[in-house]
C-alpha cells in the first residue's frame, strides 16, 4: 500500500531512472481503458470527465484506446489552462485525431451525456477536501446517473494519504489505481484493480530525487540542539552547521565550557551554550532536558562526546526522560540497545557501530538490508546505517541510498549527515527525513568529487547541501 504523497515521490524517482511520467501516463491510460472494457461491451457509450492535471492526462490517453466505443471527453476548464505539458500533449493528440471533445468553462455549462460508463478523471491523488466547482456539479451529475463509474487512480474527492472521502465526492463502482493500493480504497463499495504501469522496483526501494522532494523544506524552521563535544570538538560543529545548511534557522551546541570556545571558533553562526565540566556528566542532564523539552528542539546527541562511563550514563539518563525527537550518533549509540524511552530516535551508526549495537557485522550493508530491518524492529527505533550504500529502515519499511563517493571516508561526513537529518525532521516524518538526509549528504559528496575526488573535507560538503536540496537533484 502506498500513499498519494509517496506515490508522487516514486514517480519522480522513476523519471530519474529513465522511465518518464509521459511513459507512465501511457501505461496508466491503457490500464483505465482495460477497466472500461471490463465494465461494458464494445459499442457502449463512454463519457470521460477530466480535470486539467495528470489525472485528466491519463484519461486523455484512455480515449485513444477505446476506438470501438462511443467516447466523449469533457474537459473541466479551458484547454490552455491544462496544468502539465504531458497532459496537454495528450489533449492535443485527441484534437488532431478528431476525437469528440468538449471544454466546460463553468458549472452552468456542464451536462453529462447519456452513457453506459463514466470515467472519473477530475482529481487525482494530490487533491483532497470537498469538491469545488465545476467538479462539484460534475460529481453530483455522475453520482445521479445510472452509468457505471470508473475512477482513475482514486475517485475525485478521495484523500489518498489518509483515506478520507469528501461528502460531495464521486461514488465510483470501479477504481483503477496505479502501482499499488492507496490507503482507504479497500473500504469503498467499489471494485478496485491495481494496475502495474511499469514503475521499476528501484523507484520505490532506492532513495532518489522524489524522496528529497518529499522532505524538502519550504522555508527556514527549527532550532536543532546538538549535545556533543568534550574529547572532540569538530564533530558537534559540523553537525550544527549541517543543520543550518539544511534549513534550520538556528543551531545550538551544548558543550563543556573547556571546549566551548574552540567549538565557537569553527563558525560564528553557531550558538554555543557551555556548561561547567570537561565532559558530559549526569549533573548536566536536568538542564539539558529542560531546554530540549521547553523549545521542542530536535536533539542531536553524540557527536564528539567520548565514551567515559559518566558520559554514557548521562546520555542514557537524558534519553530515558526525553520525549521528543532525536538523532543519535557516534558514542551515544552505545546506550540505545535496551533503552526504555518515549523519545523518537533516528540512530545513525556506521558499520562498526551497527555491529557493536547488536546488528549485523558486515561490509556490505545493502546485502544485509533484511537483517538490518529485523534489527531495527527488535531495537524499536529507526536505523540509518551508513556505508557505501546507506540502509534506512524503521523495522517495517526499508530504503537504500546509493549516493556518495569513496572520498566521503574522510572523517566528519557522518556528523554533517546527523545535522541534515535533524533539520529535515522539522519538516518531514523521521523516516522520510532520514532517507532524504542520507541521499542529500551523499550527493553533496558527489558534487565535490567531480573536482576533488580524494581531497575534499567534510567541512567542504556544507556549502553543497543547499545546492542539492533546492537545486538540481537528479542523479
Amino acid at each position: 500500500m502506498i500513499t498519494g504523497e509517496r506515490m508522487a515521490a516514486v514517480d519522480e524517482n522513476a523519471a530519474a531512472l529513465g522511465v518518464p511520467r509521459k511513459q507512465l501516463m501511457e501505461s496508466s491510460g491503457h490500464a483505465v481503458a482495460r477497466g472500461v472494457r471490463d465494465a461494458a461491451e464494445p459499442g457502449s457509450s463512454v463519457a470521460i470527465v477530466a480535470g486539467r492535471g495528470n489525472n485528466g492526462g491519463d484519461a486523455f490517453v484512455t480515449a485513444r484506446f477505446l476506438d470501438d466505443y462511443s467516447v466523449t471527453t469533457l474537459l473541466l476548464g479551458r484547454a490552455e489552462t491544462i496544468g502539465t505539458e504531458i497532459a496537454r500533449e495528450n489533449w492535443d493528440a485527441l484534437q488532431r485525431g478528431g476525437y469528440d471533445t468538449q471544454e466546460v468553462m463553468d458549472s452552468s455549462q456542464f451536462a453529462l451525456p447519456d452513457c453506459d460508463v463514466v470515467v472519473d478523471a477530475m482529481l487525482g491523488t494530490g487533491i483532497s477536501g470537498d469538491l469545488r466547482e465545476p467538479a462539484a456539479t460534475a460529481a453530483r451529475a455522475i453520482n445521479e446517473s445510472d452509468a457505471t463509474v470508473v475512477a482513475v487512480d482514486v475517485p475525485s474527492g478521495f484523500d489518498a494519504d489518509d483515506g478520507d472521502h469528501a461528502d460531495n465526492g464521486v461514488k465510483a463502482d470501479r477504481v483503477v489505481t496505479f502501482h499499488d493500493a492507496k490507503p482507504g480504497l479497500e473500504d469503498l463499495d467499489a471494485n478496485v484493480t491495481v494496475a502495474d504501469i511499469g514503475i521499476p522496483e528501484a523507484a520505490e526501494r532506492d532513495v532518489g530525487p522524489g524522496d528529497i522532494s518529499l522532505a524538502r523544506p519550504d522555508g527556514r524552521e527549527g532550532r536543532p540542539n546538538v549535545i556533543g563535544g568534550g574529547p572532540y570538538t569538530g564533530a558537534p560543529a559540523l553537525a550544527a552547521q549541517g543543520a543550518l545548511r539544511a534549513s534550520a534557522e538556528l543551531a545550538f551546541v551544548a558543550a563543556p565550557d573547556s571546549v566551548a570556545g574552540e567549538i565557537q571558533g569553527y563558525s560564528e553562526d553557531l550558538i554555543v551554550q557551555p556548561y561547567e565540566s570537561d565532559i558530559l556528566t549526569p549533573d548536566q542532564v536536568g538542564d539539558l532536558l529542560e531546554t530540549a523539552e521547553e523549545y521542542d528542539n530536535v536533539v542531536v546527541l553524540g557527536p564528539g562526546l567520548g565514551t567515559a562511563d559518566e558520559t554514557l550514563e548521562a546520555a542514557r539518563q537524558f534519553l530515558e526522560s526525553y520525549t521528543g525527537r532525536a538523532v543519535i550518533d557516534a558514542d551515544a549509540l552505545n546506550v540505545v540497545p535496551g533503552l526504555d524511552t518515549d523519545a523518537t530516535l533516528v540512530c545513525t551508526p556506521n558499520r562498526g557501530e551497527l555491529a557493536r549495537m547488536g546488528g549485523p557485522d558486515t561490509d556490505d550493508l545493502a546485502a544485509a538490508a533484511d537483517e538490518i530491518e529485523a534489527f531495527a524492529a527488535e531495537l524499536g527505533h529507526l536505523v540509518l546505517a551508513k556505508g557505501a550504500t546507506d540502509v534506512i529502515t524503521d523495522g517495517e519499511r526499508t530504503r537504500l541510498s546509493r549516493s556518495g563517493t569513496v572520498g566521503m571516508k574522510v572523517g566528519g561526513t557522518g556528523d554533517t549527515l546527523a545535522g541534515i537529518v535533524a533539520a529535515l525532521m522539522e519538516h518531514a516524518e523521521p523516516f522520510d527525513a532520514a532517507a532524504a538526509g542520507a541521499h542529500v549528504n551523499g550527493l553533496a559528496g558527489e558534487r565535490l568529487a567531480e573536482t576533488q575526488e580524494h581531497g575534499f573535507l567534510a567541512s567542504d560538503m556544507l556549502a553543497e547541501i543547499p545546492a542539492v536540496l533546492w537545486g538540481e537533484t537528479d542523479e
